[in-house]
């Protein structure tokens, strides 16, 4: 495969400006919430995708102390389609007993992943004292099961979605933007 962001994208639809207003506001809702906390907030970015993402909204929470864990989960493998088995790939290091669980990942698709990591995370013991979910993008017409997102920055249209950590391939994580791939570039029917 050939790599040449400038022909195999589309179209942009979130800009760099855009990501950085969303990031930004994101991480004051978060910063608010958690304020009055005494327990650490345990942020654990889901690898690979939300890795850049990640780590641009830690720097926008202020108000509390944070944790920084990473877990890495998996239903699609090298494909486009998720298989509907979720995988847990690599798991949390951290102590969360009573802590706070922020689970930030980059897009919310069909949500199966997400929802398997949320009963993983519920049943887990030691018990966190609670859990919540920020995804930069929600895609409400891939949803195949339903997954609260407290904190969310955009809804994007049933496309296939690469940049600011999103891949195809293993590749165009990199950008600073996030467009819609080319049909052309990959073979499937089925949509990021």
């Amino acid at each position: 495969m050939q790599y040449n962001p400038a022909t195999d994208i589309e179209k942009i639809i979130v800009s760099e400006a855009e990501i950085e207003t969303q990031v930004k506001r994101l991480g004051k809702m978060i910063s608010a919430d958690y304020a009055d906390t005494d327990a650490d907030l345990v942020c654990v970015g889901m690898l690979n995708g939300a890795a850049i993402f990640f780590s641009d909204l830690v720097r926008r929470i202020e108000t509390c102390p944070i944790v920084f864990d990473f877990m890495r989960a998996s239903s699609y493998g090298d494909g486009t389609v998720s298989s509907e088995r979720v995988v847990i790939e690599r798991d949390l290091s951290v102590d969360i007993n009573e802590k706070h669980l922020l689970l930030i990942e980059d897009i919310v698709d069909s949500g199966i992943t997400m929802k398997h990591i949320l009963e993983y995370l519920r049943h887990k013991n030691p018990r966190p004292a609670s859990i919540k979910v920020c995804a930069l993008l929600s895609k409400p017409s891939r949803r195949r099961v339903e997954v609260p997102i407290d904190y969310l920055g955009l809804e994007v249209p049933d496309e296939f979605l690469i940049g600011y950590g999103m891949d195809y391939a293993k590749k165009y994580r990199n950008l600073p933007y996030i467009g819609v791939l080319k049909r052309e570039i990959y073979d499937e029917n089925v949509k990021r």
